[in-house]
């Protein structure tokens, strides 16, 4: 089942713009390595659900795959042939929007090569480029 809100206080909502880069969600928290997106944008929930399947499979229950985004934009749309006007659609899909350099996925307790072959598999189902990220433990 594809990821959405339990309650939402309005239906639709506009399009919006997404502008510039993640300060927030920018950083490898929970896990030790993670999948940092290169571009900004939409990523529906049935992609986010994709990766993570992807990357928990592979994984073979082994380690913790922690998915850092969630989709709360509903995305509208009209049925086909239909005249303009008679008010807005109803919502069709959720979607998450992502800035360039928030981080996605998080693995912990697996080694960087595992992570890394997960990674790889999980980035093409994605709508953007993607990027291999290790923790800072500096910070």
């Amino acid at each position: 089942m594809a990821m959405m809100p339990k309650r939402v206080k309005w239906r639709k909502s506009q399009r919006g713009k997404i502008r510039g880069v993640a300060s927030r969600g920018n950083a490898v928290t929970f896990g030790e390595y993670g999948l940092q997106v290169l571009g900004s944008g939409w990523i529906t929930a049935r992609q986010i659900e994709a990766g993570r399947v992807a990357a928990t499979h592979y994984l073979h229950r082994e380690g913790r795959v922690y998915v850092r985004v969630f989709p709360n934009k509903p995305v509208s749309s009209k049925p086909l042939e239909t005249r303009m006007g008679k008010g807005k659609g109803d919502p069709e899909y959720w979607v998450a929007c992502v800035r360039a350099g928030a981080v996605l996925f998080e693995i912990g307790g697996v080694e960087e090569g595992i992570a890394r072959s997960a990674f790889m598999r999980v980035a093409h189902k994605m709508p953007f480029r993607c990027r291999f990220v290790k923790r800072r433990h500096g910070l």
